[in-house]
Parts: structure tokens; C-alpha cells; sequence
């Protein structure tokens, strides 16, 4: 026991890993063992560990100027040169860049952000926010509201209504459909309860819906063909702005630039980039904005006399000089199509594990994936809790590799963009070896439904 209070973490079983160095695609614990990273940090470290580009980045930025904010116009070229390449990136029209620490106040300042829009072209009443079950957009009370998971509302007493938020279905056809529903008519019906909840709470009161395009910590869900191009149909006749949640997809991650183009999502109003911004070498975060949104809150903080919103660290020189040169990274390197090369090879090699006694199903796009463990493979039921996901995960850790179990039994893979086919060859050899050893687990302690 250390003075350490653990972010996400059982206080019961607390500092059971002690990582002292990474390097490429492999991590190094205390006592000198290499365990292979296949969840990239925590879906983030997107060129690997050790990348000496980025660190010497960091510290000829830090010798030149180590820190300056961007209150009262302050500025600096590096944070300039970053927000016109994401503005150029981006599927946002003439975006305007918000620059944070984390995809958590990223999301908080979106909120902010709308609410300050709505107030501007007069129509506060314009505020609601719908989000999905078992989704994850953040942390702070407010994004925590937007998520969509138990154990992120459990006990911290959050403020759905006062913040508006709405929830509606998960896009997981695996989990939700009903009896003999096809794909098709499950879109249907979930697009249909999203716009039965407009109806009844009124489209004039809600200003947007945030989805993360494929999700990430609720279990890798990949909506099913045709939803998003219903979704947005749905939302663009309500006038309800469509929100991306990208803090994991962006940045190569499903095989493209961004997941919005994976999915079919075009033209978003809003973005929120976070994770692999910087591969995590740096925190820093960014809220996107369509660059009408931005020109409507121009006179409204004339009148105040300040948009009374910013971080001491929006902007933080060396995050952004790392971000930038991330970015340099990823064109120069062509990371995106090789993403999408071997995340092809990393979804065919796990779709192998269909055939596994414990597993339900496989999901996935590109270079993220999980594999959910089932009590009963014919009828797809659940375990109870989180008993079996958390076994696995740390069978996965014992035999060298690291993953993580979310969603109760789902075992989540996001190793770094920058893998070979021999290390997901790895990260295969080493959940079939896990897996089976969870089964036996499982078998000896009668949790099988049959």
C-alpha cells in the first residue's frame, strides 16, 4: 500500500504491476519482464514507447520555452501551426480548434461550448444532450453523465438532469436484438425509439448526440451497417447537432484518418480528439467546432468582455509542438495505411477465436477488436459479472501481454499502430494460450450455463 490513489481501479487490489520502461510495442515491469502492450497504454500510445522523435520534441520545446497560456490572446507558433493542420485534417467545415489535457475536458468544454452557442443565436432552451447506453465519453461529472456505464455513475450522485442528458440504445446487435430481428430491422427499431425520444422531449430543446464512432471501454461495439447514414437522416430533420466522440478512433486507429469515414459518418458539427493526438507522450486534447458555432460566440464574448472558459495548460507549448510532430509522424510514415494493412491481419487472426468454447463474439475495426466470453456459446448469456473478463485479463498479463477486460467479459486489444504481423501473431498466440486457461477456470468452478 502506497499514498497513491488509483484511477479505475479496485481500492482492494491496488499496485499489483509496477511498469519501470517501454520500448516499440513492449513494456518492462520492475522486475525486468516484457509483456507485449496490446492495448497501447490505454487505447493511446500510438507509435509505441521509446520514439526518440518525440522526445527530442519535447525537450528542445522545453528549452525553448517550456510553458506559455493562451489567455488574453497570448499565443505561440507551435500551438497556431497545430490548430490549422488539425482544422485541415478534420471532416468539420472550417474547424476551430479548443485545445485541452485529456478527452474528458475535452467533452466538458463541448458541453460548455453548446450551451454558449445556443445562448448566442437565441435559443437557450436549446440544451439537452442524448447519449447512449454503454458508451464512455470521460470522467469529469459532467462527460461522466454523458457516459453510459455503471460503474462510472455508481455512488458519485451525477447531474443527468440537470445537465440534460438523454440516453438512448447501444448500437450492439449481438447483445441487444431481439428474437429473429435481422440487422435491418434492429436499426430500424433503435433509430425509431431515437426519434420517438425527440418527439417527446422536443426537438427545439436538444442541441446534440454524441456517439464515439466504434466504442471503445463499453466493449468495442461496431454499429451495424446503414446506422449512422440513419442516425444522421434522423438528426439533420430535427436540426440536432451530430457530436463525434473520437478520443480513440482518430488518428488511424480504425484504418482511416478518422472512424467517422470507418462508419459512414460525414460532416460532423463537432469533433473531440484526445489519446493519440500526441501517442500519449503528451497530454493534450482537442474540442472541435464548426467554424459557424465559433463565429456566433465571437460577439456574445465582446459583450462579456471574455469567453470565460480555459485550462492553464490549453495549449501548452510542448504538448503541442509533440502533437504536431505526431502528426509529421503519421503522414511521413504512411501509419494510417499500414494500420489498415495489418489491422485487416489483426482481425482475421482474432476472428479465429469464433470458434472458441468461451467466445460469443468478435468485433472490431482495423486495429482495436475485443472477443466477449459467454457462458453459453449457443444462447450468447452472460456471465454475472466481471469475474471471468478479470481472470483472462490477468492470465493475458501473466503469460507477457497486456490487454484489458471491459464490459464485464470482453477482452479489448488496441496495440500500437506501429505492430508487425509477427506481433499480432504474438498477441494471438498469447490470448489462445489465456483463453484456454480461462476456460479451465471456468470448468472447475461450474460457471458454464448449458
Amino acid at each position: 500500500m502506497n499514498s497513491i490513489i488509483y484511477p479505475t481501479t479496485n481500492f482492494k487490489h491496488t499496485a499489483t504491476l509496477i511498469i519501470e520502461r517501454g520500448d516499440g510495442a513492449y513494456v518492462y515491469d520492475s522486475n525486468g519482464k516484457q509483456y507485449l502492450e496490446a492495448l497501447a497504454g490505454l487505447w493511446c500510445t500510438s507509435l509505441g514507447y521509446n520514439n526518440h522523435e518525440l522526445i527530442e520534441t519535447a525537450s528542445e520545446q522545453m528549452s525553448k520555452l517550456s510553458f506559455s497560456h493562451m489567455f488574453g490572446g497570448k499565443t505561440h507558433q507551435v500551438g497556431i501551426d497545430l490548430a490549422e493542420k488539425l482544422s485541415a485534417m478534420v471532416p468539420v467545415e472550417n474547424a476551430k480548434i479548443f485545445f485541452g489535457n485529456s478527452g474528458s475536458d475535452a467533452n466538458d468544454t463541448h458541453i460548455k461550448m453548446l450551451r454558449y452557442y445556443f445562448n448566442a443565436i437565441g435559443k437557450p432552451q436549446k440544451y439537452k444532450i442524448i447519449a447512449r447506453e454503454r458508451s464512455y465519453h470521460g470522467v469529469t461529472v459532467a462527460s461522466a453523465s454523458l457516459t453510459g456505464l455503471k460503474p462510472n455513475h455508481t455512488h458519485f450522485n451525477l447531474p443527468f438532469d440537470a445537465l440534460g442528458v438523454l440516453r438512448t440504445d447501444a448500437p450492439h446487435y449481438y447483445r441487444n436484438a431481439l428474437p429473429n430481428e435481422s440487422e435491418a430491422q434492429f436499426i430500424d427499431r433503435i433509430v425509431n425509439n431515437l426519434e420517438q425520444l425527440i418527439l417527446l422531449e422536443g426537438a427545439d430543446t436538444i442541441a446534440a448526440f454524441i456517439v464515439e464512432p466504434i466504442t471503445g471501454a463499453s466493449g468495442v461495439i461496431v454499429p451495424p451497417e446503414g446506422y449512422y447514414q440513419k442516425v444522421q437522416a434522423v438528426l439533420q430533420k430535427y436540426d440536432i447537432l451530430l457530436w463525434a466522440d473520437e478520443v480513440i478512433t482518430a488518428f488511424g486507429r480504425t484504418g482511416n484518418d478518422f472512424g467517422c469515414k470507418t462508419v459512414g459518418i460525414e460532416k460532423p458539427a463537432m469533433m473531440t480528439l484526445a489519446k493519440q493526438l500526441s501517442s500519449a507522450y503528451m497530454p493534450i486534447s482537442a474540442s472541435v467546432i464548426r467554424g459557424d458555432m465559433y463565429d456566433a460566440m465571437v460577439e456574445q464574448s465582446a459583450q462579456v468582455g471574455v469567453f470565460g472558459h480555459g485550462y492553464t495548460y490549453s495549449g501548452h507549448p510542448v504538448s503541442c509542438a509533440v502533437a504536431l510532430k505526431t502528426l509529421e509522424i503519421y503522414q511521413r510514415e504512411n501509419i494510417f495505411d499500414h494500420a489498415a494493412k495489418i489491422g485487416a491481419y489483426m482481425q482475421k487472426r482474432l476472428h479465429e477465436f469464433i470458434h472458441h468454447p468461451l467466445v460469443g463474439e468478435v468485433r472490431g475495426k482495423g486495429m482495436i477488436g475485443a472477443i466477449e466470453l459467454v457462458a453459453n456459446k449457443k444462447t450468447g448469456q452472460a456471465f454475472p459479472d466481471g469475474t471471468v473478463g478479470n481472470f483472462a485479463m490477468q492470465a493475458c498479463q501473466n503469460n507477457g501481454m497486456i490487454c484489458r477486460a471491459v464490459a464485464g467479459s470482453s477482452l479489448a486489444f488496441c496495440p500500437p499502430l506501429i505492430v508487425n504481423k509477427s506481433q499480432i501473431d504474438e498477441m494471438i498466440e498469447k490470448t489462445a494460450k489465456s483463453l484456454d486457461q480461462t476456460l479451465d477456470f471456468v470448468v472447475r468452478e461450474g460457471l458454464l450455463v448449458r
